[in-house]
Order: C-alpha cells, then structure tokens, then sequence
C-alpha cells in the first residue's frame, strides 16, 4: 500500500505526507519517503510544497546520529482549522480545532430542547463567532463544519419530554444546508453517535482493531460501527441504531419497548433530579452517596438490556472490540463496562466470539470532537474512510 509518484498524483501523494506525518508525528524527509514508498526526491518536492503552503513546519535540526544531520518535518498546527458542532438534548456545543484537533475555542448554550429554529441560530452564531476567533488568513483555512446530531430527532418527543408540534420542523429542515448557507463553508451531517465513535478512533485508545462496536451512552445510547478498519455510516447514514432495538419488555402501545426508554442517560438525569441532584454533580471528584444508589438503581435495571443488545449485533457482525463510552463520569462508565462483562456470562453464547470490551477514552466531548474531525479528515486523508490509527491507505496506481 504505497504512494505513487507521478505527477497525476501529486493531491493524493500530498494527503499521503500529511497523513503519515499525522499518524508518526514529526519525520524527516527520509522518513517520510520510506513510510509513504515515494522516492526520495518526490518526497523532497511534496514537502516543500507543504512547507510553502503553511501546512508543514521545518524543526531543527537533529545532529549527533550516524549519517547526515536530519530535518524534522511537522505539522502545523495553525496550517488548517475546522469547526465542530453538536445539537442534543439539553445544549447546542461548538468548537474551533486546530490541524492537529487540539480545540482553539468554544461555544455553549444550554437548552431545554432542540427546538429546530432556535438551535439552527444558535448554531449558525457560533460558527460565524469561532471563525472570527482567527485572522482574516487563517479564516480561509478553515476545511468546513462539522454537525453532529440524533437522527430523525423529530420522533423522538415522548422520550425528550416535549410536545412533537415543537420538533417536527426537524423532518423539513436541512441543517447542513441553512449552515453552509450562512457561514459560506461546507458542511456535514452526522449522526452524534457515529460522530463519537469517529473522535475515539483519530483521537482515543479504544478502538485498535479493525472491527468495532462502540456503544455511546448520552441523553440516548447510540453506537457507531467500524469494519475493515472504517467507520461505517450506512445507506441512510444511521448504521448503529441500537437505541431502536426492541426490548423484552411492551410499552404501552403493546408493541416492544425500545432500547432507549431505558437505557439512555436522560432516564437517569430524570431520576437523579427527582432525588434532588442535578446531573452536572456527578463529576465531582466522588459523586455523593445519594448520586451513587440513584445511579446504581438505574444501572441494575438496564445493565442487561445493553448486554443483550451486544450479543445481537454479536450475532450479525463478528466484531473484535466492544467499546462503551459516553456522558458519565469516568468512574461510572468503567463501572458499566465492568458489569456488562459480567452480564455477558449470563448468556448462551454457543456461536459467538466474545470480544474485548474497554472503556472509551474520549467521553462527554466525543460528539462535537468527531464532528469537528471530519471535515479536516475528509479535506487531507488518503482516504477519508480509513480512520483506524496504524493502518494503511489504499494506494493509487502509478
């Protein structure tokens, strides 16, 4: 899987050199060409040209090694920027990154719901107020936005507690379009669990194989999917819908219940705020004893709904990692991985491989990470698709 080198390729050639640099971290020009397969002197070129366009900076130089004092080559950190936006339940969240996704700045407004018009501005404001967080230079280096979002949140009034007349706009409204629209930047949707899932592989530790389930617990659990080392989206952009997966108990319709009246996080922020404790108070240093038997309440009654839930998608796809991340203080979602551990031994699973099951690394900002990410990803990776650290692009002919 190598670069070529004539001069066909050289967009795709430059990707490969940042991408390389991105994965290892400051190279030489020798280095570079041996993990890209150019030559020595098209790497020269490529970087040079890097160098010229303000996405590279030069190191000094390293002496005291066998052979010829070495250049470092490295990112630069304000060669490119993008921003990030995620509309849930209760806040819209936006930030500025930097080419490495280190964040530069951020926006947030709480909200009682994401109520269509009103997020859309709030979120459309604080494009426009991040980007004039830069020069007038570096504004053009911005690669575009980033939405993350639930999808089809309009059908999902009964579980946020509002009257479906105040979301259904959601089911005409085209978010990335009133977006690029008013900041004049390409813009992306994306489902925010697949947006999380996308920030644990470019950024966390959780995802090292390539093939992966990865459950987000926030206001509703999600997933993201990965095969063959990419981050899966579907036809329709939802692969990982395990919030809709029915449930062995009936809701009131008398149909199945879903996944997500249970085992979302928004039915344990209710539950705590009937107990007197606001969400935000978990991640304390301790949460106090009232939150710990609130939350553990909570977690006994759903533990093995989100088990059996893995054990079906076990069941399709032959996943190596099972990773469980989201909007609980570190201590509870290593807890949760604990116990789904345990709960998995109470199933037959004659016919399945269990996989390794760690705990994301990201957390609470992975949405609005990985919406963030993408446009950078798209704009400079040989393959916008490959996401999984270590491995490969695939390679043009030469």
């Amino acid at each position: 899987m190598r670069g070529g080198n004539t001069v066909g390729l050289r967009a795709y050639n430059e990707r490969l050199v940042i991408d390389a640099i991105l994965r290892a971290g400051p190279l030489s020009k020798a280095e570079i060409a041996r993990a890209t397969g150019l030559s020595g002197q098209a790497a020269k070129v490529i970087v040079t040209s890097l160098l010229d366009d303000g996405l590279l900076l030069q190191g000094e130089k390293i002496r005291g090694q066998v052979g010829q004092p070495s250049t470092p080559n490295m990112i630069n950190p304000r060669g490119a920027f993008s921003i990030g936006v995620k509309i849930g339940r209760s806040s819209t969240d936006a930030i500025l990154v930097d080419f490495t996704g280190a964040v530069v700045a951020r926006r947030q407004k709480p909200h009682a719901a994401p109520i269509p018009d009103e997020a859309l501005e709030t979120a459309c404001r604080y494009v426009e107020a991040l980007a004039a967080e830069l020069g007038e230079a570096e504004r053009a280096r911005i690669c575009g936005v980033g939405l993350a979002m639930p999808s089809d949140i309009e059908l999902w009034s009964d579980e946020l507690g509002v009257a479906p007349e105040r979301l259904e706009g959601w089911g005409t409204l085209d978010p990335a379009a009133v977006i690029g629209a008013r900041s004049a930047l390409s813009t992306v949707v994306l489902n925010d669990a697949t947006a999380a899932c996308a920030a644990e592989m470019m950024l966390g530790d959780g995802i090292t194989r390539s093939s992966a389930l990865y459950l987000y617990l926030g206001a509703f659990i999600g997933a993201g999917i990965v095969i063959d080392g990419r981050l899966y989206q579907g036809a329709a952009g939802n692969a990982g819908a395990i919030a809709s997966m029915p449930t062995c108990t009936a809701a009131a319709s008398g149909r199945p219940a879903q996944l997500v009246g249970t085992a979302s996080v928004i039915a344990l922020e209710r539950a705590l705020s009937d107990a007197g404790i606001r969400f935000e108070t978990v991640f304390d240093a301790e949460p106090t004893p009232e939150a710990e038997a609130v939350y553990r309440a909570w977690r006994d009654e759903n533990i093995d709904g989100i088990a059996r839930a893995i054990v079906s998608a076990l069941a399709i796809l032959d996943f190596e990692t099972v990773v469980i991340d989201g909007v609980l203080p570190p201590q509870w979602r290593r807890d949760i991985v604990r116990q789904v551990r345990t709960a998995l031994t109470r199933f037959d699973l004659r016919g399945i491989v269990v996989p390794q099951l760690v705990t994301g690394s990201v957390g609470p900002p992975a949405r609005v990470l990985g919406a963030a990410l993408m446009p950078l990803r798209v704009r400079f990776s040989p393959d916008p698709k490959l996401l999984v650290a270590g491995r490969k692009p695939a390679a043009a002919g030469a």
